[in-house]
Formats: structure tokens, C-alpha cells, sequence
């Protein structure tokens, strides 16, 4: 009885996400959670673009018809998928992603080395033409190149192992040949080669393009595949040859268990959130694992992605983030006399501030603190000096000098300006977001003395207060017997040397 219970229990938990969830059960949109984000993305062979999104999101909600778009032009080539990061289960795995405002969108390669990602921040256009290039772009290509020249040789290398061939008329590679290689990589070889290489063309009888041809390997015919040039059709004709790679590890099924404790509470300390404690049982984890009920034992040990550290007979534990790394931060100057003594002074080097409006929870305000403090912490890494990074809320009391002074615009946008009051310049931030790539740029161009800068007016800038200097006190001269420096040579020595 308690068991059914408990798989009442996951059913309803399920049922709420779905509910909860941007998309729907039917959308091309593949919908995963922190558990299994290792297994189905971090060990795919494919490139991925992730979006982490809240329900309530308007931004989230503006980008849906697109990603959605997206998600089915890119199907059978990359995948296309969303992690609900208002989701308690999911708020620990956002928080490690870095994830800061929403929607947020990391494009997903595999490294060199099998398991490794590599993770990239898209900060493109959020329409799908843009993101579906962008995601097309990163998708390694294992094709190769022939010529007349090189054909013969590629052909005897391994001449037992079957080989494929694409006669096109293009020069580059298409992102489906690119996967289709992918599919078959270490399996069946993959190559492309253009129909003004008359030679291979007559070799293998080819009269039109774009044609694919399988070689079986060693002295078996060629065969000509007369499909369309759609993906799952030809992974189909060069399965006849040998089967492809799977996209990923396969969910391990769970092994039967003696009697689990029904009572016991997931651990909820992440600094992201303060998730509410609830009693889970292990059915109830697993069911939330995923939208067509598979069941994990264990995560596969994460590389560069995070590791969301599912235990056995457990229920989800959330990893502790520490606050500094969950969400990183730049100090905020709200009192006036500390932002001018710090940087608008005669006497003040370089600083960047980061003037923030009333809503300073707002998605550029969050942003751009995010990328300044990413920045930041990157040269602390290295031990390399950087001025100091700043923000000012809308309660500082100069805030409105600086916006009017230096024409930065309306109070209720996040700017961003550098200003050097010794030697009286400033210059303007001008990107189109507040992403940590382009904010790097800019301030790698201040560094190195590149950019226009303009003149900082002198009504911002104070003169710094100098210390007083007390007038030293006269004293009366010590009177030395000559006798006492001349028993004590060494001590002497010693006081002259200090």
C-alpha cells in the first residue's frame, strides 16, 4: 500500500511539472531536468542548444515560437532543449550553470575527449533563423574533403572498412552530412566530393548531384542510394553497411531494492533557492526524472558540465552552491561620498560602473552585474590587476548627475560607463546586450588604451583630500659621550646601518 501511495505521489509530481512546464508534452522542444541533463546532452554526440527558462518569464515566453521553430528545423541534426529552472528539482542545476537571468541559452558541443562539453554562452539574435545558423555552425565536421588527387589514396586506406561518398556541387558541408558522420564516426568513413572533379565523377558513374554512394568495402559494387536527401532516410541505407552510434548512454534501469524509507526528506540547502522540504520516495524522484518515465540509477560522472549528484535510495540531494559562485556580484556604491571618493575624484584611476535603475532585479541589471563580476573573477584567477568594477544603484544621490552629465540616457535602462577622473575621460558602453562576451571586449579595448574616449566634465570630478601633514615636534639633541661609541662599535654599527 505504501508503495502505491508513493507511486500516486510521482504521478502527481510529474503531472505538475508538465503543468508548470513553457512547453508542451508534444513540442519539438525536448524537455529534460538537471538528473538526466549528463546523459542526454553532457554524453551525446550531438550539439545541443539548452534554453533555461521561468513559466512567468515574458522574455521566456516571447522566445518560444521561435525556439520552437527552431527545434523542429534542427530535428535529426542537433537537439533543442529546455530546463525549467522554476522547478525545484531544477534550481540547484540552474544555479551551477551560471544562469542568471531568463531565458538563458548555452550552446552544447562534445569536446575531443568523449564526455567532455564544451559550453558557450548564445548571445545572437533570439529568432530562429539566428539560432539554427548559429547552432549549425558549432557541429564538428568529420567529413572529408576529396579531390581527384586525394580520392585513390582515402579509397585504399582500410580498403576492407565500407565508405561513403557525397558528389555535391557545394564546397562546404552541410550540417546533415556533418551528423551523418557523426552517426557513423569510427564506423563507416564519410567524405564529400564536388562534381567538378570529373574523374571521380566518371569513376563511380555519377551524372547528377547530389548523389551518395555506400562502398560495402573491399571488392563488393558500390551502392547508389536513390532517396531523398533527408537524414533519418540515409542513416537507414548506410545502416546496411554497419549500425550507428547511439546518441547516448541508454537510462540504467534500477535494480529491485528491499523496502525503501518512505520518510525520508530531500535535502534542500542550495543557495539558489530555498527549496521547501517534502518527503520523496525513490519512485517519486525517478518519475520526475523525465517526461517519458525512465528511471536513472545513477548520473554519469560529469566533466565540465555539472554533476546534479543523484544518490541510490535517495531522493534528489540538491548540490550546496556557495552564494559567491551561485550568483557572483560586484560591490554596489549607494552612498555618493563612497562611489566620488573611489572614482570621481583628481585623483582617481579607471573604474567601470554599472548604473543600475530602480528595478536592479531586472534581466539586463542582473546580467550585467553577472558578466562585470564573471570578468572580474577571471583576473583575480590569474593574478592580474583590473580596476575596479562598481555598481550604482538608482538610490545613489549622483546617479543623476552622472546620466545627465554624461548623456547617457533614460534612468530606467542599465548603462555602462568608464571613467578616469586624474585624467579626465570617460567612455560610453555602446554594445547591443550586457553578455560577459561583448562586456569583455569592451573593457580588453580600455585596457589597452583603444576606443574613443570623451572629455569627464569637470562638475563630477572633486578634488581628493589630501592627509595632513603634522609639523614635527622639536626635541633637544641627545648628547653621546664619545666614549659609549667607541665600547660599543658593533651596536653603533648595526644603528647606522638601520
Amino acid at each position: 500500500m505504501v508503495r502505491s501511495t508513493a507511486l500516486v505521489a510521482a504521478a502527481a509530481s510529474v503531472l505538475a511539472v508538465q503543468a508548470d512546464s513553457l512547453y508542451s508534452k508534444n513540442s519539438a522542444v525536448l524537455q529534460i531536468t538537471g538528473v538526466d541533463y549528463d546523459r542526454v546532452i553532457g554524453k551525446s554526440n550531438y550539439t545541443s542548444i539548452v534554453e533555461f527558462y521561468a513559466p512567468w518569464c515574458g522574455h521566456c515566453k516571447n522566445l518560444k515560437p521561435s525556439f520552437e521553430k527552431a527545434a523542429k528545423s534542427l530535428a535529426g541534426i542537433a537537439k533543442v532543449a529546455a530546463v525549467n529552472c522554476d522547478d525545484e528539482m531544477n534550481k540547484p542545476f540552474c544555479g551551477q550553470m551560471g544562469v542568471q537571468g531568463f531565458p538563458t541559452l548555452k550552446i552544447v558541443k562534445p569536446g575531443k575527449k568523449p564526455g567532455k562539453t564544451i559550453v558557450e554562452d548564445y548571445q545572437g539574435p533570439r529568432e530562429a533563423k539566428a539560432i539554427i545558423d548559429a547552432v549549425k555552425d558549432k557541429i564538428p565536421n568529420k567529413v572529408k574533403t576529396l579531390r581527384d588527387s586525394t580520392l585513390d589514396a582515402w579509397l585504399k586506406e582500410n580498403n576492407e572498412t565500407a565508405k561513403a561518398i557525397l558528389f555535391s556541387e557545394k564546397g562546404l558541408v552541410s550540417a546533415t552530412l556533418k551528423t551523418l558522420a557523426i552517426d557513423f564516426s569510427d564506423v563507416i568513413p564519410v567524405a564529400q566530393i564536388r562534381n567538378k572533379e570529373k574523374a571521380a565523377m566518371e569513376t563511380f558513374g555519377v551524372e547528377q548531384v547530389p548523389t551518395l554512394i555506400l562502398l560495402p568495402g573491399g571488392t563488393k559494387d558500390a551502392i547508389t542510394y536513390e532517396g531523398e536527401m533527408k537524414k533519418e532516410a540515409m542513416v537507414d541505407f548506410l545502416s546496411q553497411a554497419a549500425p550507428p552510434n547511439p546518441d547516448s548512454p541508454p537510462p540504467k534501469a534500477k535494480k529491485s531494492k528491499a523496502k525503501k524509507d518512505e520518510k525520508k526528506e530531500a535535502k534542500s540547502s542550495s543557495k539558489f533557492s530555498k527549496a521547501s522540504a517534502s518527503h520523496k520516495s525513490e519512485e517519486a524522484s525517478s518519475a520526475a526524472t523525465s517526461a517519458k518515465s525512465e528511471t536513472v540509477e545513477e548520473p554519469i560522472a560529469a566533466t565540465e558540465s555539472p554533476d546534479p549528484n543523484v544518490k541510490d535510495d535517495e531522493a534528489a540531494e540538491p548540490i550546496i552552491i556557495p552564494a559567491e559562485e551561485a550568483k557572483p556580484t560586484i560591490p554596489l556604491l549607494s552612498e555618493s561620498a563612497e562611489l566620488q571618493a573611489q572614482c570621481l575624484t583628481d585623483k582617481s584611476t579607471t573604474c567601470i560602473l554599472a548604473i543600475l535603475p530602480s528595478d536592479a532585479s531586472s534581466e539586463a541589471a542582473t546580467t550585467v552585474v553577472a558578466s562585470l563580476a564573471s570578468i572580474h573573477r577571471k583576473h583575480d584567477a590569474r593574478k592580474s590587476h583590473l580596476f575596479p568594477f562598481i555598481g550604482v544603484p538608482a538610490s545613489n544621490t549622483l546617479t543623476a548627475s552622472i546620466l545627465a552629465e554624461l548623456g547617457l540616457g533614460d534612468a530606467d535602462d542599465v548603462h555602462l560607463v568608464a571613467t578616469n577622473g586624474k585624467r579626465g575621460w570617460y567612455r560610453k558602453y555602446s554594445g547591443e546586450g550586457f553578455g560577459s562576451v561583448e562586456v569583455e571586449k569592451w573593457v580588453d579595448a580600455i585596457r589597452m588604451g583603444e576606443g574613443k574616449k570623451e572629455r569627464l566634465p569637470d562638475t563630477l570630478v572633486t578634488p581628493s583630500e589630501e592627509p595632513v601633514k603634522e609639523k614635527p615636534v622639536e626635541q633637544e639633541p641627545i648628547q653621546i659621550e664619545i666614549e659609549e661609541i667607541e665600547d660599543e662599535p658593533v651596536e653603533q654599527k648595526k644603528h647606522d646601518e638601520l
